[in-house]
């Protein structure tokens, strides 16, 4: 996997506490820690996402044409239905 490099401005405090979860052996580098809070919350997303779809499911059933989702955004398309 290729890294690139992306750069954040924090406040002091905030930069001070990932220090300190680095310096602590939480994580490598705060890039590490940065990662870190990325995965959590794409996975939080996803987990949003499915419970969002397996409640759109239950609800009944949601008939979408196909012109919708040629312009449409399923997700969206669920939850306006499922509203």
């Amino acid at each position: 996997m290729a890294m690139t490099s992306f750069n954040i401005s924090l406040s002091d405090t905030m930069k001070e506490y990932v220090e300190s979860r680095v310096s602590q052996g939480d994580y490598g580098t705060p890039s590490d820690f940065v990662r870190s809070l990325i995965r959590r919350d794409k996975e939080r997303r996803i987990a949003a996402l499915e419970d969002e779809l397996l409640e759109a499911l239950d609800s009944g059933v949601i008939e979408v044409s196909q012109d919708e989702l040629t312009g449409g955004n399923l997700v969206e398309i669920l939850r306006a239905r499922s509203a």
